[in-house]
């Protein structure tokens, strides 16, 4: 089981590690750029590549959208009392708390922990946590229009698009399947090394006040996404995965947004760093007890 759990957990370290050490030995790295790579063409060419061709039915597809979504709510509820407990704005709690690193760190936690009948709900879960993030937290962080930005976010057609096949049956063309899998196959590596260059770029000012919040954000998600499966009757892998990947570090775009809208970007980058370290600790745990 030992070696297990390190397969699963070596590559997510390695690509982190290899993007932290690059940083810190003073080589550059657009970080600009390749967000909106990955963003604007890897992340719709995966959501396609994954659930166009997925084994999954449309109802089961749309109950773990629908429990996502509910485990966020439930998160948002939550702000209110973790921010009286820790003595903190909600404003600045709200985002953390709601939105998980279910992307450059969970997707491949669950790719390798799970293969590929997992990892269409990964993607699931993933882009579920990214409509509300890019509409919700853009309305958040600024004062645009986030229904403007969310219709320029090319990763809400590529989820419409995978719905329309699902409902229907139909198959992508293979000259469009074939260039979606290829263009897919860069955006996972690139989410992990990005996530070490701007976890190696944050600095950290109250290692205390991170971890103590991330003690008390992961019960409260694992256990919200457990109740929430179950009580929507998601199959068993479903739900584990829906525990893994609420479960997972406070996404890094959480300190992006707290960057822009001016609250306290420093301690969000506080809580995205110890919560990331901690789930090397935790992670393995929770895979001993989901993985089949």
């Amino acid at each position: 089981m030992l070696a297990e759990l390190f397969a699963v957990m070596a590559p997510v370290l390695a690509g982190a590690g290899l993007g932290f050490t690059w940083v810190r030995l003073g080589h550059p790295y657009p970080v600009d750029f390749v967000t909106r790579l990955v963003f604007n063409i890897g992340t719709p060419s995966l959501v396609l590549a994954s659930l166009a061709g997925a084994e999954i039915d449309a109802s089961t597809f749309g109950r773990t959208m629908l429990a996502t979504a509910l485990v966020i709510i439930c998160m948002a509820g939550a702000t209110f009392f973790v921010a009286k407990l820790l003595r903190r704005d909600w404003r600045v709690l709200l985002s953390p708390m709601m939105y998980p690193n279910t992307g450059n760190m969970g997707l491949p936690v669950v790719l390798y922990a799970f293969g590929s009948a997992g990892f269409v709900y990964g993607i699931t879960v993933m882009v579920t946590v990214s409509l509300f993030q890019f509409t919700v937290g853009t309305m958040l962080a600024s004062r645009g229009n986030p229904f403007k930005a969310l219709a320029k976010t090319p990763t809400v057609y590529a989820i419409a698009i995978a719905m329309a096949l699902l409902l229907t049956d139909t198959q992508l063309p293979l000259w469009i399947a074939n260039s979606v899998d290829l263009m897919s196959g860069f955006t996972v590596p690139l989410m992990l090394i990005t996530l070490g260059v701007s976890l190696a770029s944050i600095q950290v000012r109250s290692l205390r006040s991170g971890l103590g919040f991330s003690l008390v954000r992961i019960p409260l998600a694992a256990g919200a996404a457990w109740l929430i499966a179950g009580w929507l009757g998601l199959p068993p892998l479903a739900q584990g995965i829906l525990v893994l990947q609420m479960s997972m570090p406070v996404a890094v775009f959480n300190y992006l947004f707290a960057q822009r809208a001016q609250r306290e970007p420093a301690y969000v980058a506080s809580l995205v760093f110890c919560s990331t370290l901690l789930a090397l600790v935790y992670l393995p745990l929770m895979l001993a007890w989901l993985m089949p």
